[in-house]
């Protein structure tokens, strides 16, 4: 499959091109500098219909697919990961739960004003001694009269600092197996721990977060059986690495532009650096791996557009995507030479940014191991 824009989905990248060139780009540094969650930013994508664009309209979303959110993703990544990735929280992961599991009042109170950027998501998986080993969450409900009681620890929560709900996954009933439940910050027991500092995403805010004897009441149990969640996880995960691929990609588009620009300009032993070979074949294996790197997003987000089979590719999309991105924005700074170690240029941000994609999603080698047992099927 060979991917190619309809009219209407070129439509949606050119829109959410012209918004990164006008507001994003000019405004990365600063976002990235003031390590602030980016508000006026974030209100403005709500505008235009980004948190809403994968759900229906009767929700107050625009009912589009996969395909049309990767092509704003990856636009918005190109300005900013941050950015992006506040995006993607609010957009899927933030959300999705409610909208799959809530009742009449969660989707009218918190998951409609969210698609509206008025109330902020997060999602509460990760613990210290639990990351990819869904199995070791030791965060546990326990039972009581109109509710449960929530206690235990999560960490690495996207946007916790600045949410307004949180979907947290937890240990409930006689087999101690993965429920989903809402809990609203207001929620007593709710404690927004420390802040983790990160070498990158330095507008993402991120931080632990603990649970002290939180009672959530029933209504906010939002598995429909205790034990339900990980099936409901699952379904999810293949979205959140297609988008992450595409995140990936902007980010890789971004180093890669910055890379010829800048080998055009720069000039050594009287000529520019573009026209010595051994810059040139950064440029051309930078550009090739890339152009892989896209089409395995793409035709990802095509299988599940489609209803096809896709966890497989998924996997395959966001492990050669935020791999490849990864060395894209390590020859950009080559490129760069000793001006890829400046500040002043947006590449060491790059060289920053870009180990979020390998760490969201899945790692690198969780996700070889998940393909691996695709094959073996």
């Amino acid at each position: 499959m060979n991917f190619e824009p309809t009219p209407e989905q070129q439509q949606v990248r050119d829109t959410f091109a012209r918004f990164c060139d006008q507001r994003i780009a000019p405004q990365a540094a600063a976002m990235d500098e003031a390590h602030a969650f980016p508000r006026e930013l974030f209100g403005q994508l709500a505008g235009m219909g980004l948190f809403g664009m994968r759900y229906p309209e009767d929700v107050g979303g625009s009912g589009m697919q996969l395909t049309e959110f990767c092509l704003a993703l990856e636009e918005i990544a190109r300005g900013s990961m941050s950015l992006a990735g506040c995006a993607a929280m609010q957009s899927l992961m933030g959300t999705k739960f409610l909208h799959m599991l809530g009742n009449a009042d969660i989707l009218e109170r918190l998951f409609k004003p969210a698609l509206r950027g008025e109330k902020i998501g997060a999602i509460c998986m990760t613990e210290p001694d639990a990351g990819s080993d869904l199995g070791g969450i030791a965060t546990h409900a326990r039972k009581v009269e109109g509710g449960y009681v929530l206690n235990g620890q999560k960490t690495w929560v996207t946007s916790a600092p600045v949410a307004d709900f949180f979907t947290v996954f937890a240990k409930a009933g006689a087999e101690k197996k993965l429920t989903i439940f809402l809990v609203e910050r207001g929620f007593e027991g709710v404690q927004l721990g420390r802040a983790i500092e990160k070498m990158g995403v330095w507008a993402l805010p991120t931080s632990e977060l603990a649970f002290d004897e939180c009672f959530v009441p029933d209504s906010h149990r939002l598995s429909k059986e205790e034990g339900d969640g990980e099936g409901h996880l699952r379904k999810t995960l293949a979205e959140i690495r297609i988008i992450t691929g595409a995140m990936a990609v902007g980010l890789a588009r971004a180093a890669l532009g910055a890379a010829v620009g800048y080998a055009g300009e720069r000039k050594q032993f009287g000529k520019p650096i573009n026209r010595y070979q051994a810059i040139q074949m950064k440029l051309a294996e930078m550009a090739t791996e890339l152009e892989a790197a896209t089409h395995l997003v793409y035709r990802a987000a095509w299988l599940r557009d489609a209803g096809k089979p896709h966890h497989k590719e998924a996997a395959m999309a966001k492990l050669f995507a935020s791999e490849c991105a990864a060395r894209v924005a390590d020859q950009a700074a080559r490129v760069y030479a000793s001006y890829g170690y400046a500040m002043e240029y947006p590449v060491q941000r790059y060289l920053r940014d870009v180990r979020f994609t390998l760490i969201g999603g899945g790692t690198s080698e969780i996700l070889k191991l998940i393909v691996a047992k695709e094959l073996s099927r």
